[in-house]
């Protein structure tokens, strides 16, 4: 047949043709000089972190003051930048009393490390990395529709959720707690820090991850 050839697209580059690599952004280094301790009292030397799978995730390097004042919200991937105290400071702030009041968020996170420093004798940012540890799930349960009929099924929770959910359960269950009884909510985040890191199933944080997990081990 006669007529004009087939426009053909270009082939997709490859190799060293292919362009720039977008990276995911990197934590920034540590600072080469000397930090505070958190709130003056606990250090951030000697904090180890079990699980292989969170350690990309849980960003423990010093810190003046764990605030980054919205310099990391709205933007992909950089939670995984924010210091795990202030993350849990953010999740307090939304249990109605701390709402837009981040400095009274962190000082009951201070007061809660005071009580459990007093109580445990060791460092309360490891008891807290212990605690995310046991409180975060490795399966959830997610549903597929097959026509009209939908199944449950489980799913492998990736890294980046297990945190998410275990920093948000410890938050919910230290403000549920302090509903339902007269102690201060700083007594009852650190007992519920001190209870998720000796994995206690009376936690609120770990009973909620046991819980999802032997539904989704049901809907394998």
């Amino acid at each position: 047949m006669s007529g004009d050839p087939i426009e053909r697209p270009p082939p997709e580059p490859t190799g060293e043709d292919a362009g720039p690599v977008v990276e995911r952004p990197q934590p920034p280094a540590p600072p080469p000089f000397a930090i505070p301790p958190l709130f003056g009292k606990y250090p951030f030397e000697g904090v180890e972190v079990h699980d292989p799978g969170l350690l990309p995730y849980l960003y423990l390097h010093p810190v003046y003051a764990p605030h980054t004042e919205g310099r990391l919200s709205g933007r992909p991937f950089l939670k995984s930048h924010m210091h795990l105290v202030e993350r849990l400071a953010n999740h307090l702030m939304k249990g109605g009393k701390f709402t837009g009041k981040k400095q009274k968020a962190l000082g009951t996170v201070r007061k809660a490390f005071d009580e459990l420093a007093a109580k445990e004798g060791k460092n309360p940012l490891q008891l807290l990395v212990a605690a995310v540890e046991n409180a975060a799930p490795r399966e959830e349960v997610t549903r597929l529709q097959f026509g009209g009929i939908s199944v449950p099924r489980a799913v492998d929770a990736s890294p980046a959720r297990r945190l998410n959910v275990a920093i948000r359960n410890l938050a919910l269950g230290a403000i549920q707690a302090s509903r339902k009884s007269t102690k201060p909510i700083e007594t009852c985040l650190a007992d519920e820090i001190r209870l998720a890191a000796a994995g206690d199933l009376t936690s609120f944080s770990v009973g909620r991850k046991e819980e999802v997990e032997r539904v989704s081990q049901s809907a394998r």
